[in-house]
């Protein structure tokens, strides 16, 4: 990961000023970085179609609750 290990490649040059303002963030001890995978993806729920389960794990999350009649 770039954030942890600056080594500098001819790729790196061309990575966005913003993440080079969140990786020393990152050094700074300010943003903790972490891996998260496909399944705990939380903005998901309002970028793609999702599975029933998925769907309503996300949904508590964020605090979201289904309206009574």
């Amino acid at each position: 990961m770039l954030a942890k290990n600056p080594v500098f490649h001819g790729r790196s040059k061309h990575i966005d000023v913003r993440y080079h303002f969140l990786r020393n963030l990152t050094k700074d001890g300010v943003v903790d970085m972490k891996f998260c995978g496909t399944y705990d993806q939380l903005a998901d729920i309002m970028t793609k179609p999702l599975k029933l389960d998925q769907f309503e794990k996300f949904r508590k999350q964020l605090g979201v609750q289904v309206a009574e009649d």
